[in-house]
């Protein structure tokens, strides 16, 4: 009679430490994860490469401030540094599409070499962009004072609708009918200029004027002839008396 052995055990699986497996893992899934990375990076890089356009038909600039001033002051000095003019003003606007400033209000001063000083004003103005030129516009007046004080009389008022000053060269010109009251008399002219250095006032185009003989005022030649009607549409210049 056989004697039943009992049955041989299974070979006992080794198990594998974790590490070990871990980086199997690792080894069987780094290369899918890296071209999952490297497809994400080349969607973002091609996303955030600026697209070429289509070329844009130019279109002008718009007149439009970029900057604005209330209550502003300018001035001008010489290059001894000797003030020369000042620019005040309510409002100013500067448009960058012409450099050009627009005053609400402007105030034009001048200092002479001799202490006189010279104001103009308006109700508006354009000036450009350093300030070298001023056009006043409606209602302009201009006063000179010979001793520079805008307490005193002046010697010299000019009323216009149209005033184009040149600041360094100190002069200014009207295209349209004038008022100047001074120089002994009253004229009413067509066109002026006028040269606060020289304190000469050019005019042309003909018009009136009247002239009253004053003790203690000198009336030039040039602006007595002017009265006449024969002097009326030639040029002609005057200076103002000197009290």
């Amino acid at each position: 009679m056989s004697t039943l052995a009992p049955p041989q055990a299974a070979p006992r699986r080794r198990v594998q430490p974790l590490l070990w497996r871990a980086q199997s893992l690792l080894a069987s899934y780094v290369p899918l994860l890296l071209m999952g990375l490297l497809a994400a990076f080349t969607w973002w890089l091609i996303k955030s490469t600026p697209q070429l356009q289509a070329p844009r038909e130019k279109t002008a600039p718009k007149h439009e401030p970029d900057y604005r001033m209330q209550g502003f002051e300018l001035e001008r000095f010489t290059s001894d540094g000797r003030l020369m003019a000042r620019v005040l003003g309510r409002e100013l606007r500067h448009y960058p599409d012409n450099d050009t400033m627009e005053i609400d209000a402007p105030e034009l001063r001048a200092y002479g070499l001799q202490g006189e000083l010279l104001i103009a004003q308006s109700k508006r103005g354009v000036a450009n962009g350093d300030g070298s030129e001023v056009q006043l516009l409606g209602q302009v007046e201009l006063h000179r004072y010979p001793d520079g004080d805008p307490r005193g009389t002046p010697d010299l008022v000019v009323y216009s609708e149209f005033l184009h000053a040149f600041v360094p060269q100190q002069k200014m010109r009207s295209h349209l009918p004038t008022r100047v009251v001074g120089v002994g008399g009253e004229m009413q002219l067509r066109s002026f200029e006028y040269d606060n250095v020289s304190g000469k006032l050019n005019f042309s185009g003909g018009g009136r004027a009247q002239f009253s003989a004053q003790a203690g005022r000198r009336i030039s030649p040039a602006a007595a002839a002017a009265s006449s009607p024969e002097a009326a549409s030639a040029p002609a210049s005057a200076v103002p008396a000197k009290p």
